[in-house]
């Protein structure tokens, strides 16, 4: 009888490792299915018990993924399922409306925000992403749904002082035209136009130098 109890607890344990390992491979088939935008294997593994908000072994949600990797016919199927939670975070605390701004996916950027992607999240927020890759496109997306246009980063950049650093421009100005303050200082000290020098975007500089000038108070004679 001894031997039969602890044949069966190995069997058990067997099982149990059985069962881990399969659902390890599952959650690898899962990720590498979400990177090559593959949605019939999502949609195979989500049939057959696997969470949409299974994690891999980095903290990253599957909608994070893929909306940081293009992958917008999976994000499209993610969203779709009530199950999906729309605001889950990386452990660097990026959401899914972050990756899609930072990749100027406008549509699903629309869509994370009718399904409740927070705008406004503090740190770093989806219109810093979105101006840093000036997409001008997403970042009036978002100020037209409540962004604030002077959000500031753990460091105290904003999205105007991105754009000028790494943006475009054209963001640059939509930024400025909508409101943006010109003379805001991160915890170095610097200035949008601070930053559009130090990286030599002289367009940019420019640009953000005229509205400083115009809010300088007119002199008296």
């Amino acid at each position: 009888m001894k031997h039969h109890w602890r044949r069966a607890g190995l069997i058990a344990l067997w099982l149990i490792g059985a069962s881990s390992w399969a659902l390890a491979d599952a959650v690898d088939d899962y990720f590498r299915a979400i990177k090559a935008d593959d949605t019939r294997t999502v949609t195979t593994l989500l049939f057959q018990g696997l969470s949409p908000n299974t994690l891999d072994p980095a903290g990253m949600h599957g909608l994070v993924l893929a909306a940081r990797e293009g992958s917008l016919k999976v994000a499209d199927l993610l969203l779709s399922l009530n199950a999906t939670k729309i605001e889950v975070r990386t452990p660097q605390d990026e959401n899914a409306l972050m990756m899609a701004a930072l990749g100027g996916h406008e549509a699903l950027v629309k869509t994370l925000i009718g399904k409740g992607a927070d705008v406004n999240k503090t740190g770093w927020a989806p219109l810093h992403y979105a101006a840093t890759k000036g997409h001008v496109n997403v970042i009036r997306i978002l100020l037209e749904h409540h962004a604030y246009i002077d959000a500031e980063s753990p460091n105290k950049s904003t999205p105007l002082m991105m754009a000028a650093m790494y943006g475009s421009p054209e963001a640059v100005k939509l930024l400025v035209d909508e409101g943006a303050d010109v003379n805001l200082k991160n915890d170095k000290q610097m200035t949008a136009y601070d930053f559009a020098v130090q990286a030599n975007r002289t367009d940019s500089a420019k640009l953000i130098d005229v509205a400083v000038q115009a809010k300088r108070p007119k002199g008296s004679w």
